[in-house]
């Protein structure tokens, strides 16, 4: 970096204040910046009419926004063309760039770096739910850049780590869906003849109630929408359950939370799951091992079929207004193919989930690289 120059942010950026005077029979496009470095997007079209807000100001694609609530939280990014022209209130700057100096793919980089946030909390002041950017300090911080060539070479290397990123982001989708239809092709073929149950005949609901303790620690399970599994929740005492109904959930169990059944929140519990309670909310069946296996009737409820299944004994309103009914999940009919052949599935079943388990693990290694690459660029590393 000895051919780099550090320079305050305030010569390659300089403060851009379009005024628009708002008016009422004309329709106006604001835009919102999400934090976490997440980008700017259409918020919504308004008519002049319903803006209370009469001066505002216009923000131009490619140049600079931030907020100066939230800059520190990571409220920032650069205007994209979609967002040309869209009106922002007074707690909205923008910045024009200096392209003699900074070229503007190398400046979008540099806000999702780490070191722009950091430009922006330095540049803070204020109590702690009450720290605004401020500007002079904000165009004080000081950036090293080198020449535009090299800037643009720098870029150029990002955007093909970038591009190799998205590759195998796109491998992975495509190797989960290939997965996932070659399930549901084999449990199609494994169910075809197969006789249907009531739920109550083959995996019964099993209450397991547990007395309260004041002065005890319980651990409760929550479980994730979409069929993704368990969680541990933190451990709460028992004299702020309340009266609070709580029952013993055991390895094994096919769980429902009763709320968010409709959208896939069944699970098996797991051996880790041990020790773990839920509440009236949580149903636990119980499967005879004889005629159905639990991981076999998970899957089947995450099924277009199981879950309109679920749907339809969920009446109600959207979200916590859908209740899966006790009853209706008792009656519910299931197919019930050879128990041997359940086996079968469940260890195919296992070993796909095994493989989305180490997917997973690799895509939160792989949310790190970039990150980690864009460090190593403004340090003059790549």
């Amino acid at each position: 970096m000895s051919d780099w120059q550090s320079l305050p942010l305030g010569d390659v950026l300089e403060r851009r204040r379009d005024e628009i005077d708002i008016q009422d029979i004309e329709i106006y496009k604001r835009i919102t910046i999400r934090m976490n470095g997440r980008g700017i997007a259409i918020r919504d079209l308004a008519h002049g009419s319903e803006i209370g807000t009469k001066r505002q100001f216009i923000a131009r694609s490619g140049q600079l926004i931030l907020s100066k609530i939230d800059a520190r939280n990571g409220a920032f990014g650069i205007v994209p063309p979609e967002c040309d022209k869209a009106i922002i209130t007074g707690n909205f700057w923008t910045f024009d760039t200096d392209a003699s100096r900074i070229d503007a793919r190398f400046l979008n980089y540099l806000t999702m770096s780490p070191l722009f946030v950091d430009f922006c909390v330095r540049a803070s002041e204020g109590t702690t739910n009450r720290r605004y950017l401020k500007e002079p300090k904000f165009l004080a911080q000081r950036i090293d850049l080198p020449r535009l060539d090299e800037q643009r070479r720098i870029v150029t290397r990002i955007q093909e780590v970038a591009s190799k990123i998205e590759n195998i982001r796109t491998l992975r989708k495509e190797i989960a869906t290939t997965q996932r239809n070659f399930l549901l092709s084999v449990y199609s073929k494994l169910i075809r003849g197969a006789k249907w149950f009531q739920m109550n005949e083959i995996a019964p609901l099993v209450r397991r109630h547990v007395a309260i303790d004041p002065l005890k620690d319980y651990f409760e399970l929550g479980i994730r929408s979409f069929g993704k599994g368990t969680f541990h929740k933190p451990p709460i005492l028992g004299a702020s359950l309340g009266t609070k109904r709580v029952f013993q959930i055991e390895p094994g169990d096919l769980l429902f939370n009763i709320v968010f059944a409709w959208e896939g929140a069944v699970a098996v519990v797991r051996p880790e799951d041990q020790g773990r309670v839920g509440s009236h909310r949580f149903l636990s069946c119980v499967p005879k091992r004889e005629s159905a296996l639990p991981a076999f009737l998970r899957f089947h409820f995450l099924t277009e079929r199981g879950l309109s299944d679920l749907g339809l004994a969920s009446p109600g309103g959207a979200g916590r207004n859908r209740t899966l009914g006790v009853d209706a999940l008792a009656r519910m009919e299931v197919p019930v193919p050879p128990v041997e052949r359940q086996q079968w599935f469940a260890s195919l079943l296992a070993k796909v989930e095994e493989s989305e388990r180490l997917r997973e693990i690799a895509g939160e290694e792989l949310k790190a690289l970039m990150p980690s690459i864009l460090s190593k660029a403004f340090r003059g590393e790549l």
